[in-house]
């Protein structure tokens, strides 16, 4: 691999390190001593490689650039960690869908309405459907009609998120269940 494409490479990884930093001056950090004041590179790098570490380039819009010296596959490791922490700790949401017809029989309706409510108790949203087929399209307040009837029956424990509206062939109710 060619130097230019290293650079290329380097740069889309992290910041920039070591020999790759092209500033002159350079306001270092040391993790050890703290400040350091602004320094040529030369003497900068020179210093990273006394404290056998890296000279890392953290701020480069800064005027002089600030570098820091640290161990750089340590610090990545760390952020690596950080980020796999916040992301175990986010809550992921599961969104059921329930589809009902615009000619369903009342038993039909209860049934799913048995399955919507089960959703919701476990903590799931659920999406519940009409299917608009052939000429319901010309109709599709049956389908809003069929959406508000099931409304009543799931009260009690979900919020309404979205009412019924028409989203192509399908109308659609969003809800989510109470907070306990």
């Amino acid at each position: 691999m060619s130097k230019q494409n290293a650079k290329k490479s380097n740069k889309k990884d992290g910041p920039l390190m070591n020999d790759d930093i092209r500033a002159s001056e350079l306001r270092v950090v040391s993790e050890a001593n703290g400040p350091l004041g602004v320094i040529s590179r030369a003497e900068a790098i020179a210093k990273a490689d006394e404290e056998g570490l890296d000279l890392v380039l953290m701020s480069p819009d800064a005027k002089p650039p600030v570098a820091k010296i640290m161990n750089y596959s340590k610090y990545k490791y760390q952020q690596e960690k950080k980020k796999k922490e916040a992301k175990k700790n986010q809550k992921k949401i599961e969104v059921k869908e329930v589809k009902f017809s615009c000619k369903i029989a009342q038993n039909d309706i209860d049934f799913k309405v048995k399955h919507a409510r089960e959703f919701l108790e476990k903590g799931k949203h659920v999406k519940l459907r009409v299917f608009l087929k052939g000429r319901e399209m010309a109709t599709p307040g049956l389908g809003v009609d069929v959406l508000n009837s099931i409304w009543p029956l799931v009260e009690d424990i979900a919020n309404l998120e979205s009412p019924a509206k028409q989203e192509g062939r399908y109308i659609n109710m969003y809800v989510t269940p109470k907070k306990k």
